[in-house]
């Protein structure tokens, strides 16, 4: 396997809780540690410096390409809050319509505010997610 730059453990998830920059974004990503987990079963895990990840799973790309990441997860930046949807989201369309505001990458998207979305959609676009992934890899806990 490859070894990734980001690797799990790298850090203490408290402690990188109470550093965020401010008191909403804690009031945010307490509230997104409740729904990862409420919605995934699986425990948090800080990964690098600033994702904290939910699960698991190791993948071998077609060439040849291999190494094993969280199968879910978010950020919450100064800026921005960006939620990890691993392998990608091609057919999320009507989810993501009903989200509410957002930009999008390659496998996340990213809200300003936790405020400004539909949380209950952000719980289905996860579990979906997931459902996608495990038909790709298996994915399991820490």
């Amino acid at each position: 396997m490859t070894t990734l730059k980001t690797q799990p453990g790298q850090g203490d998830l408290e402690n990188h809780l109470a550093s965020l920059p401010s008191e909403t974004r804690q009031q945010e990503a307490a509230t997104l540690l409740k729904l990862y987990r409420d919605t995934t079963g699986f425990p948090p895990v800080l990964w690098g410096k600033d994702i904290i990840g939910f699960g698991r799973y190791d993948y071998t790309y077609p060439s040849g390409r291999s190494g094993s990441w969280f199968a879910t997860g978010f950020a919450a930046r100064r800026a921005a809050l960006s939620f990890y949807v691993l392998p990608g989201y091609q057919d999320y369309d009507t989810q993501l319509l009903r989200l509410g505001p957002h930009k999008r990458g390659k496998s996340c998207i990213v809200v300003k505010s936790l405020m400004d979305i539909d949380q209950i959609v952000l719980a289905e676009i996860l579990r979906t997610g997931l459902r996608d992934l495990a038909r790709l890899w298996p994915v399991y806990s820490e």
